[in-house]
Protein backbone atom coordinates (compact mmCIF):
# COMPACT_ATOMS: atom_id res chain seq x y z
CA UNK A 1 0.00 0.00 0.00
CA UNK A 2 3.04 2.35 0.78
CA UNK A 3 4.97 1.67 -2.66
CA UNK A 4 1.32 1.87 -4.49
CA UNK A 5 -0.15 5.22 -2.85
CA UNK A 6 3.21 6.68 -2.32
CA UNK A 7 2.63 7.52 1.05
CA UNK A 8 6.20 8.10 2.68
CA UNK A 9 6.96 10.15 -0.70
CA UNK A 10 3.95 12.29 0.43
CA UNK A 11 4.88 12.31 4.22
CA UNK A 12 1.28 10.88 5.16
CA UNK A 13 -0.37 7.63 6.53
CA UNK A 14 -2.89 4.85 6.21
CA UNK A 15 -4.41 6.76 9.29
CA UNK A 16 -3.85 10.26 8.26
CA UNK A 17 -5.59 9.32 4.65
CA UNK A 18 -8.62 7.45 6.85
CA UNK A 19 -9.16 10.71 8.94
CA UNK A 20 -8.73 12.66 5.23
CA UNK A 21 -11.23 10.37 4.03
CA UNK A 22 -13.47 10.01 6.37
CA UNK A 23 -13.46 13.91 6.75
CA UNK A 24 -14.48 14.65 3.22
CA UNK A 25 -17.04 11.75 2.98
CA UNK A 26 -19.04 13.50 5.79
CA UNK A 27 -18.60 17.39 3.94
CA UNK A 28 -20.21 15.86 0.97
CA UNK A 29 -22.54 12.97 1.60
CA UNK A 30 -25.66 15.43 1.53
CA UNK A 31 -25.71 15.01 -1.97
CA UNK A 32 -26.77 11.78 -2.49
CA UNK A 33 -29.71 13.04 -0.24
CA UNK A 34 -29.98 16.10 -2.34
CA UNK A 35 -29.21 15.21 -5.49
CA UNK A 36 -32.51 12.75 -5.53
CA UNK A 37 -34.67 15.33 -4.51
CA UNK A 38 -33.83 17.84 -7.10
CA UNK A 39 -33.39 15.35 -10.46
CA UNK A 40 -37.14 13.95 -9.44
CA UNK A 41 -38.10 16.88 -10.32
CA UNK A 42 -36.59 16.59 -13.87
CA UNK A 43 -40.01 13.93 -14.31
CA UNK A 44 -43.17 14.17 -14.80
CA UNK A 45 -46.90 12.62 -13.86
CA UNK A 46 -46.51 9.98 -17.03
CA UNK A 47 -43.03 9.45 -17.19
CA UNK A 48 -41.56 10.00 -13.73
CA UNK A 49 -37.67 9.56 -12.61
CA UNK A 50 -37.75 7.18 -9.87
CA UNK A 51 -36.25 8.37 -6.25
CA UNK A 52 -34.72 5.07 -5.24
CA UNK A 53 -32.71 4.98 -8.44
CA UNK A 54 -31.23 8.35 -8.50
CA UNK A 55 -30.43 7.54 -5.01
CA UNK A 56 -28.14 4.61 -6.06
CA UNK A 57 -26.88 6.34 -9.11
CA UNK A 58 -25.46 9.04 -7.20
CA UNK A 59 -23.67 6.46 -5.39
CA UNK A 60 -22.44 4.50 -8.13
CA UNK A 61 -21.11 7.56 -9.94
CA UNK A 62 -19.46 9.20 -7.15
CA UNK A 63 -18.54 5.39 -5.93
CA UNK A 64 -16.95 4.89 -9.47
CA UNK A 65 -15.73 8.14 -10.30
CA UNK A 66 -13.83 8.37 -6.92
CA UNK A 67 -11.45 4.79 -7.16
CA UNK A 68 -10.91 6.01 -10.67
CA UNK A 69 -9.43 9.66 -8.90
CA UNK A 70 -7.70 7.44 -6.32
CA UNK A 71 -6.40 4.45 -8.10
CA UNK A 72 -5.09 6.18 -11.66
CA UNK A 73 -4.37 9.97 -10.31
CA UNK A 74 -3.60 9.00 -6.54
CA UNK A 75 -4.98 12.43 -5.90
CA UNK A 76 -7.18 12.55 -2.47
CA UNK A 77 -10.14 14.43 -4.80
CA UNK A 78 -13.74 12.61 -4.85
CA UNK A 79 -16.11 13.28 -7.64
CA UNK A 80 -20.37 13.45 -7.09
CA UNK A 81 -22.99 14.81 -9.25
CA UNK A 82 -22.54 18.24 -9.29
CA UNK A 83 -24.84 20.55 -7.13
CA UNK A 84 -26.15 23.32 -10.06
CA UNK A 85 -25.29 21.22 -12.66
CA UNK A 86 -27.89 19.07 -11.28
CA UNK A 87 -30.56 21.93 -10.90
CA UNK A 88 -29.50 23.13 -14.68
CA UNK A 89 -30.78 19.60 -15.73
CA UNK A 90 -34.10 19.76 -14.03
CA UNK A 91 -34.78 23.00 -14.08
CA UNK A 92 -33.03 24.61 -17.00
CA UNK A 93 -32.84 21.43 -19.66
CA UNK A 94 -36.03 19.45 -18.98
CA UNK A 95 -38.58 21.85 -16.92
CA UNK A 96 -37.12 25.47 -19.18
CA UNK A 97 -36.64 23.45 -22.11
CA UNK A 98 -39.03 20.66 -22.66
CA UNK A 99 -36.46 18.10 -23.19
CA UNK A 100 -37.58 14.27 -21.25
CA UNK A 101 -35.42 13.34 -18.50
CA UNK A 102 -33.95 10.45 -20.64
CA UNK A 103 -33.15 13.13 -23.21
CA UNK A 104 -30.91 15.07 -20.32
CA UNK A 105 -29.12 11.78 -19.43
CA UNK A 106 -28.36 11.84 -23.12
CA UNK A 107 -27.47 15.14 -23.12
CA UNK A 108 -24.99 14.24 -19.97
CA UNK A 109 -23.37 11.30 -21.61
CA UNK A 110 -22.33 13.34 -24.90
CA UNK A 111 -21.16 16.20 -22.67
CA UNK A 112 -18.94 13.06 -20.86
CA UNK A 113 -17.68 12.38 -24.06
CA UNK A 114 -16.82 15.81 -25.04
CA UNK A 115 -14.73 16.36 -21.82
CA UNK A 116 -12.80 12.82 -22.38
CA UNK A 117 -11.86 14.18 -26.02
CA UNK A 118 -11.03 17.32 -24.80
CA UNK A 119 -9.08 15.72 -22.36
CA UNK A 120 -7.17 13.20 -24.45
CA UNK A 121 -6.07 16.30 -26.87
CA UNK A 122 -4.46 18.36 -24.39
CA UNK A 123 -7.50 21.10 -24.83
CA UNK A 124 -8.54 20.86 -21.24
CA UNK A 125 -4.59 20.87 -20.14
CA UNK A 126 -3.96 23.57 -22.24
CA UNK A 127 -6.71 25.70 -20.64
CA UNK A 128 -4.62 24.68 -16.86
CA UNK A 129 -1.87 26.27 -18.30
CA UNK A 130 -3.93 29.49 -19.90
CA UNK A 131 -4.78 30.08 -16.46
CA UNK A 132 -2.56 33.27 -15.40
CA UNK A 133 -1.46 32.81 -11.78
CA UNK A 134 -3.25 35.57 -10.75
CA UNK A 135 -6.61 34.47 -11.26
CA UNK A 136 -5.42 30.97 -9.60
CA UNK A 137 -4.89 32.39 -6.75
CA UNK A 138 -7.98 34.20 -7.09
CA UNK A 139 -10.01 31.20 -8.13
CA UNK A 140 -7.97 29.59 -4.99
CA UNK A 141 -9.17 32.07 -2.73
CA UNK A 142 -12.76 32.45 -4.45
CA UNK A 143 -13.71 28.81 -3.71
CA UNK A 144 -12.75 29.34 0.30
CA UNK A 145 -15.39 32.38 -0.10
CA UNK A 146 -17.84 30.07 -1.82
CA UNK A 147 -17.59 26.90 0.14
CA UNK A 148 -17.96 28.94 3.87
CA UNK A 149 -20.96 30.86 2.06
CA UNK A 150 -21.88 27.19 1.82
CA UNK A 151 -21.23 26.37 5.00
CA UNK A 152 -23.17 29.39 6.74
CA UNK A 153 -26.32 28.84 4.35
CA UNK A 154 -26.27 24.84 5.76
CA UNK A 155 -25.91 26.38 9.11
CA UNK A 156 -28.89 28.03 8.95
CA UNK A 157 -27.33 31.51 9.71
CA UNK A 158 -28.77 33.72 6.99
CA UNK A 159 -32.29 35.01 6.33
CA UNK A 160 -33.84 36.49 3.02
CA UNK A 161 -35.97 39.19 2.50
CA UNK A 162 -37.98 39.43 -0.66
CA UNK A 163 -39.69 42.26 -1.81
CA UNK A 164 -43.38 40.19 -2.97
CA UNK A 165 -43.53 42.11 -5.93
CA UNK A 166 -40.36 41.04 -7.74
CA UNK A 167 -40.70 37.14 -7.41
CA UNK A 168 -42.29 34.68 -9.79
CA UNK A 169 -42.86 31.06 -9.22
CA UNK A 170 -40.61 28.47 -11.51
CA UNK A 171 -41.94 25.28 -13.00
CA UNK A 172 -41.64 22.48 -10.60
CA UNK A 173 -41.63 24.57 -7.59
CA UNK A 174 -39.73 27.64 -5.84
CA UNK A 175 -39.39 30.96 -6.63
CA UNK A 176 -37.16 33.10 -8.18
CA UNK A 177 -36.63 36.55 -6.69
CA UNK A 178 -34.52 39.31 -8.16
CA UNK A 179 -31.88 41.87 -6.57
CA UNK A 180 -34.23 43.43 -4.33
CA UNK A 181 -34.15 40.24 -1.75
CA UNK A 182 -31.84 41.60 1.10
CA UNK A 183 -29.85 38.98 3.47
CA UNK A 184 -29.40 39.19 6.97
CA UNK A 185 -28.13 37.31 9.98
CA UNK A 186 -30.86 35.15 12.17
CA UNK A 187 -31.84 35.94 15.57
CA UNK A 188 -30.67 32.56 16.56
CA UNK A 189 -33.88 31.91 18.13
CA UNK A 190 -33.91 28.18 16.56
CA UNK A 191 -31.35 25.45 17.54
CA UNK A 192 -29.85 24.73 13.93
CA UNK A 193 -27.68 28.05 13.60
CA UNK A 194 -26.56 27.58 17.49
CA UNK A 195 -25.22 24.30 17.42
CA UNK A 196 -23.74 25.59 14.08
CA UNK A 197 -21.97 28.66 16.03
CA UNK A 198 -21.26 26.03 18.43
CA UNK A 199 -19.50 23.49 16.14
CA UNK A 200 -17.44 26.31 14.73
CA UNK A 201 -16.25 27.54 17.83
CA UNK A 202 -14.91 23.42 18.83
CA UNK A 203 -13.19 23.07 15.13
CA UNK A 204 -11.90 26.68 15.67
CA UNK A 205 -10.12 26.11 18.98
CA UNK A 206 -9.59 22.70 17.83
CA UNK A 207 -7.34 23.76 14.61
CA UNK A 208 -5.59 26.65 17.01
CA UNK A 209 -4.44 23.82 19.02
CA UNK A 210 -3.41 21.59 16.31
CA UNK A 211 -4.91 18.42 16.88
CA UNK A 212 -4.98 15.89 14.22
CA UNK A 213 -8.19 15.68 12.66
CA UNK A 214 -9.39 18.21 13.86
CA UNK A 215 -12.09 18.94 10.77
CA UNK A 216 -13.57 15.25 12.01
CA UNK A 217 -13.60 15.65 15.84
CA UNK A 218 -15.86 18.86 15.00
CA UNK A 219 -18.28 17.02 12.98
CA UNK A 220 -18.75 14.35 14.92
CA UNK A 221 -18.79 16.53 18.27
CA UNK A 222 -21.37 18.29 16.83
CA UNK A 223 -23.45 15.75 16.03
CA UNK A 224 -23.48 14.49 19.52
CA UNK A 225 -23.89 18.08 20.91
CA UNK A 226 -27.34 18.42 18.61
CA UNK A 227 -28.73 15.30 20.24
CA UNK A 228 -29.96 16.48 22.83
CA UNK A 229 -31.04 20.15 21.36
CA UNK A 230 -33.09 18.44 19.01
CA UNK A 231 -31.13 18.61 15.60
CA UNK A 232 -29.42 15.29 15.07
CA UNK A 233 -31.74 13.18 14.32
CA UNK A 234 -31.20 9.75 15.07
CA UNK A 235 -35.20 8.50 13.67
CA UNK A 236 -33.85 7.08 10.42
CA UNK A 237 -31.76 4.61 12.16
CA UNK A 238 -35.16 3.21 12.83
CA UNK A 239 -35.47 2.36 9.21
CA UNK A 240 -32.16 0.47 8.44
CA UNK A 241 -33.47 -2.33 7.02
CA UNK A 242 -36.44 -1.00 5.64
CA UNK A 243 -36.93 -1.20 1.84
CA UNK A 244 -33.33 -2.19 0.88
CA UNK A 245 -34.15 -3.54 -1.97
CA UNK A 246 -36.80 -1.18 -3.56
CA UNK A 247 -34.06 1.08 -5.36
CA UNK A 248 -32.35 -2.01 -6.81
CA UNK A 249 -35.63 -2.77 -9.03
CA UNK A 250 -35.66 1.44 -9.52
CA UNK A 251 -32.62 0.90 -10.93
CA UNK A 252 -33.40 -0.68 -14.24
CA UNK A 253 -35.69 2.40 -14.92
CA UNK A 254 -32.74 4.59 -15.31
CA UNK A 255 -29.90 2.55 -16.13
CA UNK A 256 -29.08 2.72 -19.87
CA UNK A 257 -31.84 5.53 -20.35
CA UNK A 258 -29.43 8.13 -21.85
CA UNK A 259 -29.46 6.08 -24.68
CA UNK A 260 -32.37 5.68 -25.39
CA UNK A 261 -33.02 9.59 -24.70
CA UNK A 262 -30.32 10.31 -27.59
CA UNK A 263 -32.11 8.04 -30.22
CA UNK A 264 -35.34 10.53 -29.76
CA UNK A 265 -32.54 13.83 -28.68
CA UNK A 266 -32.32 15.14 -32.55
CA UNK A 267 -35.45 13.58 -34.33
CA UNK A 268 -37.34 17.29 -33.66
CA UNK A 269 -34.86 19.52 -35.74
CA UNK A 270 -36.52 22.68 -34.18
CA UNK A 271 -34.95 21.43 -31.11
CA UNK A 272 -31.56 20.73 -31.79
CA UNK A 273 -30.40 23.81 -31.65
CA UNK A 274 -31.07 24.20 -27.95
CA UNK A 275 -30.12 20.80 -27.10
CA UNK A 276 -26.40 22.04 -28.98
CA UNK A 277 -26.53 24.57 -26.32
CA UNK A 278 -27.65 22.73 -23.27
CA UNK A 279 -25.14 20.45 -24.08
CA UNK A 280 -22.42 22.96 -24.35
CA UNK A 281 -23.85 24.51 -21.41
CA UNK A 282 -23.09 21.50 -19.35
CA UNK A 283 -19.81 20.90 -20.46
CA UNK A 284 -18.58 24.69 -19.84
CA UNK A 285 -19.67 24.61 -16.53
CA UNK A 286 -18.58 20.98 -15.78
CA UNK A 287 -15.11 21.51 -17.40
CA UNK A 288 -14.32 25.28 -15.28
CA UNK A 289 -15.87 23.67 -12.14
CA UNK A 290 -13.33 20.91 -12.31
CA UNK A 291 -10.32 22.97 -13.01
CA UNK A 292 -11.19 25.66 -10.89
CA UNK A 293 -11.31 23.06 -8.01
CA UNK A 294 -7.74 21.61 -8.66
CA UNK A 295 -6.52 24.91 -9.15
CA UNK A 296 -7.69 26.49 -6.21
CA UNK A 297 -7.14 23.28 -3.82
CA UNK A 298 -3.99 21.76 -5.54
CA UNK A 299 -1.80 24.09 -6.04
CA UNK A 300 -2.16 25.53 -2.38
CA UNK A 301 -1.60 22.13 -0.65
CA UNK A 302 1.70 21.23 -2.97
CA UNK A 303 -0.69 18.19 -4.50
CA UNK A 304 -0.37 19.74 -8.19
CA UNK A 305 3.13 21.89 -7.72
CA UNK A 306 4.46 24.58 -10.31
CA UNK A 307 6.32 21.59 -12.24
CA UNK A 308 3.51 19.38 -12.69
CA UNK A 309 1.33 21.82 -13.72
CA UNK A 310 3.89 23.46 -16.30
CA UNK A 311 4.38 19.56 -17.32
CA UNK A 312 1.01 19.28 -18.24
CA UNK A 313 1.64 21.05 -21.81
CA UNK A 314 4.79 19.53 -22.39
CA UNK A 315 4.71 15.71 -21.37
CA UNK A 316 2.93 13.08 -23.31
CA UNK A 317 0.53 10.71 -21.92
CA UNK A 318 -0.51 10.79 -18.55
CA UNK A 319 2.66 11.51 -16.82
CA UNK A 320 1.70 13.73 -14.04
CA UNK A 321 -0.89 13.56 -11.66
CA UNK A 322 -2.58 16.53 -13.14
CA UNK A 323 -3.14 14.99 -16.60
CA UNK A 324 -4.36 11.80 -14.92
CA UNK A 325 -6.85 13.27 -12.53
CA UNK A 326 -8.63 15.57 -15.28
CA UNK A 327 -8.89 12.07 -17.52
CA UNK A 328 -10.18 10.56 -14.40
CA UNK A 329 -12.94 13.51 -14.04
CA UNK A 330 -13.74 13.31 -17.63
CA UNK A 331 -15.00 9.88 -17.54
CA UNK A 332 -17.10 9.48 -14.60
CA UNK A 333 -19.39 12.24 -16.20
CA UNK A 334 -20.15 9.49 -18.84
CA UNK A 335 -20.39 7.03 -16.14
CA UNK A 336 -22.69 8.45 -14.33
CA UNK A 337 -25.22 9.14 -16.89
CA UNK A 338 -25.43 5.52 -17.53
CA UNK A 339 -26.62 4.53 -14.34
CA UNK A 340 -29.29 7.58 -14.36
CA UNK A 341 -27.61 10.92 -12.79
CA UNK A 342 -26.55 14.24 -13.66
CA UNK A 343 -22.52 15.49 -14.39
CA UNK A 344 -20.53 13.78 -12.47
CA UNK A 345 -17.46 16.65 -11.11
CA UNK A 346 -14.94 16.93 -8.73
CA UNK A 347 -16.05 18.10 -5.58
CA UNK A 348 -15.04 21.43 -3.98
CA UNK A 349 -15.85 19.52 -0.71
CA UNK A 350 -12.28 17.60 -1.24
CA UNK A 351 -10.42 20.19 0.12
CA UNK A 352 -11.97 19.38 3.86
CA UNK A 353 -10.45 15.84 3.42
CA UNK A 354 -6.85 17.57 2.22
CA UNK A 355 -7.26 20.19 4.89
CA UNK A 356 -7.03 17.22 7.07
CA UNK A 357 -4.02 15.84 6.00
CA UNK A 358 -4.57 13.29 2.78
CA UNK A 359 -2.49 13.50 0.17
CA UNK A 360 -2.77 10.87 -1.81
CA UNK A 361 -5.14 8.16 -3.48
CA UNK A 362 -5.61 6.00 -0.41
CA UNK A 363 -8.18 9.10 0.66
CA UNK A 364 -10.31 9.03 -2.39
CA UNK A 365 -10.79 4.78 -2.07
CA UNK A 366 -11.61 5.93 1.92
CA UNK A 367 -14.11 8.07 1.01
CA UNK A 368 -15.26 5.77 -2.11
CA UNK A 369 -15.56 2.97 0.71
CA UNK A 370 -17.54 5.54 2.88
CA UNK A 371 -20.24 5.98 0.14
CA UNK A 372 -20.34 2.22 -0.71
CA UNK A 373 -21.39 1.93 2.30
CA UNK A 374 -24.31 4.55 2.13
CA UNK A 375 -26.28 1.93 -0.39
CA UNK A 376 -27.07 -0.05 2.99
CA UNK A 377 -26.52 1.90 5.78
CA UNK A 378 -28.07 5.52 4.34
CA UNK A 379 -29.89 6.34 7.44
CA UNK A 380 -26.97 6.57 9.45
CA UNK A 381 -24.78 9.14 7.18
CA UNK A 382 -28.19 11.13 7.15
CA UNK A 383 -27.75 11.35 10.92
CA UNK A 384 -25.36 13.76 10.63
CA UNK A 385 -27.08 16.89 10.27
CA UNK A 386 -25.74 19.94 7.97
CA UNK A 387 -25.34 22.35 11.30
CA UNK A 388 -22.38 19.54 12.01
CA UNK A 389 -21.07 19.96 8.36
CA UNK A 390 -21.02 23.23 7.84
CA UNK A 391 -18.57 24.56 10.56
CA UNK A 392 -15.89 22.19 8.56
CA UNK A 393 -16.64 23.86 5.10
CA UNK A 394 -16.53 27.42 7.14
CA UNK A 395 -13.04 26.82 8.90
CA UNK A 396 -11.71 25.35 5.02
CA UNK A 397 -12.81 28.75 3.85
CA UNK A 398 -10.94 30.37 5.91
CA UNK A 399 -7.73 28.35 5.20
CA UNK A 400 -8.11 28.74 1.57
CA UNK A 401 -8.96 32.78 1.53
CA UNK A 402 -5.17 32.62 2.61
CA UNK A 403 -4.80 32.41 -1.52
CA UNK A 404 -5.45 36.39 -1.88
CA UNK A 405 -2.25 36.99 -0.29
CA UNK A 406 -0.56 36.10 -3.23
CA UNK A 407 -2.53 38.68 -5.41
CA UNK A 408 -1.01 41.91 -6.26
CA UNK A 409 -3.86 43.91 -4.95
CA UNK A 410 -2.26 47.52 -5.36
CA UNK A 411 -2.11 46.95 -9.19
CA UNK A 412 -5.49 47.78 -10.35
CA UNK A 413 -5.09 45.66 -13.75
CA UNK A 414 -4.48 42.29 -11.58
CA UNK A 415 -6.90 43.37 -8.64
CA UNK A 416 -9.81 43.61 -11.09
CA UNK A 417 -10.09 40.48 -13.40
CA UNK A 418 -9.48 38.78 -9.47
CA UNK A 419 -11.52 40.87 -7.86
CA UNK A 420 -14.68 39.32 -10.37
CA UNK A 421 -13.14 36.27 -9.93
CA UNK A 422 -13.62 36.01 -6.51
CA UNK A 423 -16.87 38.08 -6.34
CA UNK A 424 -19.44 36.21 -8.67
CA UNK A 425 -18.24 32.82 -7.95
CA UNK A 426 -19.16 33.54 -4.31
CA UNK A 427 -22.43 35.38 -5.06
CA UNK A 428 -23.52 33.75 -8.24
CA UNK A 429 -23.14 30.64 -6.50
CA UNK A 430 -21.31 29.34 -9.01
CA UNK A 431 -17.53 28.47 -9.66
CA UNK A 432 -17.51 28.52 -13.35
CA UNK A 433 -19.60 31.83 -13.15
CA UNK A 434 -16.92 33.69 -11.63
CA UNK A 435 -14.22 32.37 -13.49
CA UNK A 436 -16.04 33.17 -16.02
CA UNK A 437 -16.18 36.64 -15.28
CA UNK A 438 -12.70 36.57 -14.56
CA UNK A 439 -11.31 35.39 -18.15
CA UNK A 440 -13.25 38.15 -19.20
CA UNK A 441 -12.69 41.38 -17.45
CA UNK A 442 -8.58 39.79 -17.96
CA UNK A 443 -8.90 40.05 -21.63
CA UNK A 444 -10.74 43.95 -21.13
CA UNK A 445 -8.17 45.00 -19.12
CA UNK A 446 -5.40 43.52 -21.41
CA UNK A 447 -7.18 44.75 -24.40
CA UNK A 448 -7.00 48.55 -22.69
CA UNK A 449 -2.82 48.32 -22.02
CA UNK A 450 -2.66 47.22 -25.45
CA UNK A 451 -1.03 43.79 -24.43
CA UNK A 452 -3.60 41.65 -26.15
CA UNK A 453 -0.58 39.20 -27.58
CA UNK A 454 -0.29 38.57 -23.97
CA UNK A 455 -3.63 36.78 -23.81
CA UNK A 456 -3.52 33.25 -24.30
CA UNK A 457 -5.57 31.67 -27.25
CA UNK A 458 -7.38 29.52 -24.74
CA UNK A 459 -8.45 32.54 -22.99
CA UNK A 460 -9.63 34.38 -25.75
CA UNK A 461 -11.87 31.13 -27.02
CA UNK A 462 -13.06 30.44 -23.16
CA UNK A 463 -13.87 33.95 -23.23
CA UNK A 464 -15.76 34.31 -26.33
CA UNK A 465 -17.57 31.22 -25.32
CA UNK A 466 -18.31 32.36 -22.21
CA UNK A 467 -19.98 36.06 -23.71
CA UNK A 468 -21.63 33.70 -26.42
CA UNK A 469 -23.06 31.52 -23.93
CA UNK A 470 -24.35 34.59 -21.53
CA UNK A 471 -26.40 35.97 -25.12
CA UNK A 472 -27.96 32.62 -25.75
CA UNK A 473 -29.09 32.41 -22.12
CA UNK A 474 -30.27 36.12 -22.39
CA UNK A 475 -32.19 35.54 -25.91
CA UNK A 476 -33.45 32.11 -24.59
CA UNK A 477 -34.95 34.24 -21.17
CA UNK A 478 -36.31 36.48 -23.28
CA UNK A 479 -38.16 33.59 -25.40
CA UNK A 480 -36.49 35.12 -28.48
CA UNK A 481 -35.14 31.18 -29.03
Amino acid sequence: MNDFFKLKENRTTVTKELVAGLTTFFAMVYIIFVNPAILTNAGTLDNPMPHGAIFLATIIATVIGTLVMGLFANVPYALAPGMGLNAMFTYTICKGMGFAWQEALGMVFICGLINIIITVTKIRKMIVRAIPENLQFAIGGGIGLFIAYIGVKNAGMLTFTADPNHWFAIPGGGVVVDSTIVPSLVDFSSTVPILAVIGLVISIVLMLLKVRGAILIGIIATTLIGIPLGVTDLSPLKTLFQDIGKPFQELGTTFGAGFRGIGTLFQDASKIPMALLAIFALSLTDTFDTIGTFIGTGRRSGIFTDEDIAAVENSKGFKTKMEKALFADSIATSVGAIFGTSNTTTYVESSAGIEAGGRTGLTSVFTAAFFLLCVFLAPVAAVVPGAATAPALIVVGVLMAGSFKDINWSDFSEAVPAFFTALLMTLAYNISIGIAFGFIFYVIVKLCQRKAKEIHPVLWGSAGLFLIYFLLTALDGAGII
